[in-house]
């Protein structure tokens, strides 16, 4: 049976599901890594490994979800009743849990930013914006707020339902965040010395690939899709059974490859051109690029508009990570009334708030505070990144093989076009053999074996 809730397009799945993928590390982590590890080279193992691992993930998920018409846990019960396959679905709800708790903390940073922006206090801190940063990430109390203030909105947003939520915020935010990226990549292509910047990002350098830059572009072709935790299996639920599962697949393993791409080309042209050195993680986004901007004309409503949307990009994860949650909650209740689905989405979001205090608090009063050696923050990062996601990962793609019925896979995958036989093979070759293989290989390879 078919969820009450449903996406009103298949652009609005397709928005949403990219929405869902396309996050912090697709805007800056990708950027970066690939800039340090060959370049083209970097982006041609990447989008050969989004074909081969992480499309095959993607599209086991949505088949999943949309034969069922349930969300993650529901879903499994029903293909494989009386089985602890169930278990699955637990996990993935179990992970955006932990996900989004410190997850939310970085959103709360954007949101200070755009605080400090409004209020004109960010001109206003000694050290300029490395001294910004530190004090918005070192102020218990403003980190705390910022974090709530972030869960607030995604909050609001998931409790109106898939339609009226999270569908249209996705029709706006995504959109948005395209155009401004190709205005600021415009700017940032017309400065001098740009093309120094384009070429640390696109220039094939294979002399750079090294084995743990393979396993990185492995890694990241499914993690950067929002596989593994199966926030796909819930997104896909809510399509209609006439539509076909292969097109919007392609479209988001498309959509998140361009959006890294776009990134890239707004952010390393500008940082070369003004002499800054490229930053690894929250350092680009909160100081390098500040100071980029501060040298462009009318540069403070540029960065204001680069944080809002950013904040966009961020939000429309963090929606898919809740709705999991959420929907786990309400599934007796075919996808959740207004108010049922309203009482899921405060109670989860405030018990994500409550775990992920720790997690705001990890650059402050909570600074000593150690798990193996790695902050609260850390740990909670290290733990949902390197091992729940890709368990979550290998096992999906053991059920979709080996315990869902052929016959209902190759009809998930062919509808709409008789001609997908031949790519229903090679998907269900790559998903049985290939797929578990690499996920061993790169989960062997993050917890130090390999």
């Amino acid at each position: 049976m078919q969820q009450e809730e449903q996406w009103s397009s298949k652009l609005g799945f397709v928005l949403a599901s990219a929405g869902s993928a396309i996050g912090l590390g697709a805007i800056w982590k990708l950027p970066y890594v690939t800039g340090v590890s060959g370049g083209g080279a970097f982006i041609l193992l990447f989008l050969l490994f989004s074909v081969l691992i992480g499309f095959p993930l993607l599209l086991g998920e949505f088949i999943i979800g949309r034969s069922t018409g349930k969300e993650a846990v529901s879903a499994y019960k029903e293909i494989a009743p009386g089985s602890k396959w169930h278990w699955i679905g637990y996990l993935g709800v179990f992970t955006c849990f932990i996900l989004l708790s410190f997850y939310s903390v970085i959103g709360g940073w954007i949101v200070q930013y755009l605080f400090y922006g409004v209020t004109g206090m960010m001109d206003s801190f000694a050290g300029g914006y490395e001294g910004l940063f530190t004090e918005a990430v070192s102020d218990p109390i403003a980190a705390v707020a910022a974090q709530g203030a972030f869960l607030l909105l995604t909050i609001l947003v998931v409790a109106k339902g898939v339609q009226n939520g999270i569908e249209k915020m996705n029709k706006i935010m995504m959109p948005a965040l395209f155009i401004l990226f190709i205005v600021l990549i415009v700017r940032s292509l017309t400065l001098d010395n740009a093309m120094e910047g384009v070429s640390f990002f696109l220039y094939p350098d294979f002399s750079n690939i090294t084995s743990e830059s393979v396993l990185f572009a492995m890694g990241q072709s499914f993690f950067s899709l929002s596989v593994g935790v199966s926030v796909m299996v819930t997104y896909s639920s809510y399509l209609s059974k006439k539509e076909s599962l292969v097109q919007p697949a392609v479209s988001v393993v498309g959509v998140n490859l361009f959006i890294s791409i776009l990134a890239g080309l707004a952010i390393f042209p500008a940082v070369f051109s003004l002499g800054f050195e490229p930053a690894e993680g929250p350092g680009l986004l909160f100081i390098v690029l500040p100071s980029v901007f501060d040298q462009i004309m009318f540069g403070k409503v540029f960065l204001f508009l680069f944080l809002a949307l950013f904040l966009f990009a961020t939000l429309t994860s963090a929606f898919s990570m809740l709705e999991i949650v959420v929907a786990a909650l309400t599934k007796n209740k075919g996808g959740g009334s207004r108010g049922s689905r309203g009482k899921a989405a405060w109670l989860t979001g405030l018990g994500i708030f409550l775990v992920g205090i720790p997690s705001a608090l990890s650059y402050s009063v909570l600074g000593d505070a150690t798990i193996f050696g790695k902050t609260i923050f850390d740990s909670a990062d290290f733990l949902v990144s390197n091992i729940l996601m890709p368990v979550g990962a290998l096992l999906i793609s053991i059920f979709v093989s080996y315990k869902m019925k052929k016959d209902i896979l190759r009809n998930e995958v062919i509808q709409g076009s008789k001609g997908l036989n031949g790519l229903f093979t090679l998907w269900y070759m790559l998903m049985r053999y290939v797929v578990p293989g690499v996920i061993v290989v790169v989960f062997l390879n993050v917890v130090g074996v390999i």
